[in-house]
């Protein structure tokens, strides 16, 4: 099976409505459904863009204030999935659930369907000033274009979850992500390779570029769009099938051969796979 993917290099800027944004966004899907994608991912934390909205007063809302564009996030993501006939990882979004807030993907099918994968692993940032908390379980989504997972930036760095993944059977990770300098960058992008080699997987990583200047912690942004290969004679040598310009504005795209994993797996160069040792360590189920 082949499909093609699309990576969105999303530019924050400051905007003043939620029409506003939804017309940002627009722009990314409908670019994405002219390249012919059969997927789309935007970055993590892109929806903050909506906190620059500000209040009554001026000031840009809070975290707290976020969850509150939930429901109209999810409708506009929704609406954009069925009308292109794309499947639409809509980056993360702030939600709550109870008295806690997570960072959450949202996977938006062309037929309504919509799938939630909570970040795993969050970072010192998330839990001290925003007070986020940790999702609880991976899932792997079974779409008529295969099975994908969603790990969302941190959640790349730690190789068991993708291990998790590929045994439960996905072939395409996708990974949004939000930096804000280039060690946080070079480790989603670095780790990004790794699990890509140890696994035989695609990895799909994209992360938000512009700046907000009102808004706490999203003021710089450091990313880059990168479609992921093994590293094997089938693919490119560096393991890159595209990438973008970093910290442009733009969307990447590339076509995905799920057969040349299957094939590379089993008689590759190597085949890191099958030669995982089930007899010193855990094999994850």
């Amino acid at each position: 099976m082949k499909l093609r993917v699309s990576a969105v290099q999303y530019y924050l800027q400051t905007v003043h409505s939620f029409e506003e944004f939804a017309k940002q966004c627009e722009h990314y899907v409908k670019t994405a459904e002219e390249f012919g994608a059969d997927f789309v991912l935007f970055p993590e934390l892109f929806t903050t863009q909506l906190m620059s909205i500000g209040d009554m007063q001026g000031s840009a809302l809070t975290i707290q204030d976020l969850p509150d564009f939930t429901d109209d996030y999810k409708e506009l993501f929704s609406y954009f999935a069925k009308q292109t006939d794309l499947h639409i990882i809509g980056g993360t979004h702030v939600v709550r659930k109870g008295d806690n807030l997570y960072n959450v993907a949202h996977l938006f099918y062309p037929d309504g369907r919509i799938d939630e994968q909570s970040k795993l692993h969050i970072t010192p940032t998330e839990l001290k000033e925003w007070n986020m908390k940790q999702g609880t379980g991976l899932e792997v989504f079974d779409t008529d274009k295969g099975k994908i997972a969603i790990l969302t930036c941190y959640d790349i760095e730690f190789p068991e979850a993708v291990r998790i993944a590929k045994a439960r059977g996905a072939d395409v990770i996708f990974c949004p992500s939000c930096t804000d300098d280039r060690h946080g960058f070079h480790r989603v992008r670095y780790c990004s390779h790794a699990r890509a080699i140890e696994n035989q997987v695609y990895v799909v990583t994209t992360g938000t570029v512009g700046s907000l200047p009102t808004v706490d912690f999203m003021r710089s942004n450091f990313g880059q769009a990168a479609i992921i290969s093994p590293n094997d004679i089938p693919f490119p040598p560096g393991g890159i099938m595209a990438e973008g310009e970093m910290n442009h504005d733009m969307i990447i795209t590339a076509d995905l051969d799920l057969e040349l994993l299957y094939q590379v797996r089993e008689r590759g160069t190597v085949t890191t796979w099958r030669d995982r040792r089930t007899d010193l360590y855990t094999d994850w189920k």
